[in-house]
């Protein structure tokens, strides 16, 4: 099982209670500083809560789609894109990450926010599965997540060399910065990580 049944509800309890310190509101600056460099395409922000870095994404000229699977976080997603007025070029589902037949090909950036470190071994695995999938020929991905470490009683996180390996067959690691998350004073990296797979290749 991706999330147990208990994790899901303690996730949806907590954003309607509005008790979800991970969910700043604040573009992390190191999306910030990469945007600029790309061309704008097709982005997709996986785990994406309540759209603060798709609808940024959007603002910025990408098409951009957002995926949670907390319907709550998403109804406020799409409340804050058409505040802004950015409806248009934002697009939210309510859904799983390791499962993203919905969402069609040509992905250019895929952008990820602590997302894929909450997931067991095999919830890791099909989400890089449906990454590889849906990317297009040198696709971008920024990816933050946590070292190993135990929380509530069971691991979560991923070792450096475990993104290396789960993303190989499509992606390579451009670079990989360590530091400490601020909010917890765990142990993350921001991984930056670009398709090896180019236009034409057979």
């Amino acid at each position: 099982m991706i999330f147990s049944m208990r994790q899901r509800l303690r996730f949806y309890w907590r954003y309607l209670q509005g008790k979800t310190p991970w969910d700043t509101g604040i573009v992390p600056p190191e999306i910030v500083t990469l945007v600029p460099r790309l061309n704008p395409g097709r982005a997709l922000d996986l785990g994406c809560g309540t759209g603060t870095t798709t609808i940024y994404l959007a603002q910025q000229g990408w098409r951009a789609e957002g995926v949670d699977y907390v319907g709550a976080a998403i109804t406020k997603a799409k409340r804050k894109a058409s505040a802004v007025a950015v409806a248009d070029r934002a697009r939210f589902y309510v859904g799983s990450v390791t499962r993203l037949g919905f969402i069609h090909p040509g992905i250019d950036l895929f952008v990820d926010v602590g997302c894929f470190h909450s997931l067991g071994e095999a919830g890791q695995r099909e989400y890089t599965a449906e990454v590889a999938r849906l990317a297009a020929p040198g696709a971008v991905m920024a990816l933050y997540a946590f070292l190993p470490r135990l929380m509530n009683g069971r691991l979560i996180g991923a070792a450096p060399e475990t993104v290396t390996a789960l993303f190989a067959p499509v992606f390579e690691v451009e670079s990989a910065t360590i530091g400490t998350d601020s909010g917890s004073g765990h142990q993350s990296a921001w991984y930056l990580l670009r398709s090896h797979i180019l236009a034409h290749q057979p």
